[in-house]
């Protein structure tokens, strides 16, 4: 797994010396932050809970994790540089993780500088650590999967807007496809189903600051799922 760390470091060049990265973490500090806390429930609701903070996470996660991955492959694949990277002496899995973790990373500090809203408001009320931490823990975990699958979606589009428009489609109907439920009647075993595979249901209980093992294992299992799928779709293209 030696191939893993140069990938990663590249990727985060490629992140840092482009204006994407600065742009998408501005735009998820200030809507997330900015907007919807401080002005939307603490000034109109006059509440200090993160529920609703964190409430929010899936959904502006629809726009911001396809915009960190639409470059991943599409642009390997537009500029020519794919084939040079598949020719590296380069197990297919080590590109596709060391792209993987660099796109966690980036997402890892934009989490990160989201901290002083709580640590700004512990004085105002009644924050517990164990809670803090579990939602932070969810939001990681609900990024990661959502980076695996934009990862592969980018593998199979030509460029970055296709990738980042499919990205997008993708990632609205995976984490809300559970809506349906409030709208029609269903049988109680597709009920479940939709709420099973929806992104937003395993991340209910991490918004509340509780940390289930099952919800863990989905997201884990849907990391590793898409990051395989990402790598087949290399092998065939390489062989072709």
């Amino acid at each position: 797994m030696k191939g893993i760390i140069p990938v990663v470091k590249k990727e985060l060049r490629t992140y840092f010396n482009s204006p994407i990265a600065y742009i998408v973490a501005l735009f998820f500090l200030v809507f997330t932050s900015v907007w919807l806390y401080f002005i939307q429930q603490f000034l109109v609701q006059n509440t200090a809970s993160l529920r609703i903070y964190f409430g929010i996470i899936p959904t502006v996660f629809i726009i911001i994790l396809p915009a960190i991955t639409m470059r991943s492959w599409a642009e390997e694949r537009k500029t020519g540089t794919e084939e040079i990277l598949l020719t590296l002496p380069f197990k297919e899995i080590e590109v596709v993780a060391g792209k993987f973790f660099g796109s966690l990373m980036l997402l890892c500090i934009m989490v990160v500088l989201t901290i002083p809203v709580p640590l700004t408001l512990t004085p105002l009320g009644d924050f517990e650590t164990g809670e803090i931490v579990g939602q932070y823990l969810g939001t990681l975990l609900l990024g990661a999967a959502g980076l695996a699958l934009g990862q592969f979606v980018s593998s199979l589009s030509v460029n970055q807007i296709s990738s980042f428009i499919f990205g997008v489609v993708a990632l609205l109907v995976v984490t809300l496809i559970r809506q349906i439920n409030f709208f029609l009647s269903l049988p109680s075993w597709l009920a479940d189903f939709l709420n099973y595979i929806s992104l937003d249901y395993h991340f209910e209980s991490f918004k509340k600051g509780l940390i289930d093992t099952r919800d863990i294992l989905y997201f884990l299992i849907l990391v590793v799922s898409f990051l395989y799928f990402n790598m087949k779709v290399l092998v065939l293209r390489k062989w072709k």
